[in-house]
C-alpha cells in the first residue's frame, strides 16, 4: 500500500507542477480586436428589454430627483 502510494506521488506531483506552471504560459486577450464588434451587439446586453429599462430608469430619477446619478462619468465639479 505504502509503496504504490509513492509511486503515485512520484507520478503525479510532476503533472500537477507542469500543469501549475502551463498556466503561467502564453497570456493572450481572449478577444481578438476583430471579434470585439460581436460583443458591441445590441443582443449581447445584460438587460432583457431595453424599453422597460427606460421606464424603471425614468422612475428611479424621478424619485431619487437626480437625473444621471447612477454611475454616470464625472467626478462632480461639472468637468467631463
Amino acid at each position: 500500500m505504502e509503496k504504490t502510494l509513492k509511486s503515485l506521488v512520484s507520478i503525479l506531483l510532476p503533472l500537477l507542477v507542469v500543469a501549475g506552471l502551463s498556466g503561467c504560459g502564453n497570456i493572450e486577450p481572449w478577444v481578438k480586436p476583430y471579434e470585439r464588434d460581436k460583443l458591441a451587439d445590441p443582443i449581447m446586453a445584460l438587460d432583457g428589454d431595453p424599453v422597460s429599462v427606460a421606464y424603471i430608469q425614468h422612475v428611479y430619477e424621478a424619485r431619487e430627483a437626480a437625473k444621471g446619478g447612477e454611475g454616470a462619468v464625472g467626478g462632480g465639479c461639472g468637468c467631463n
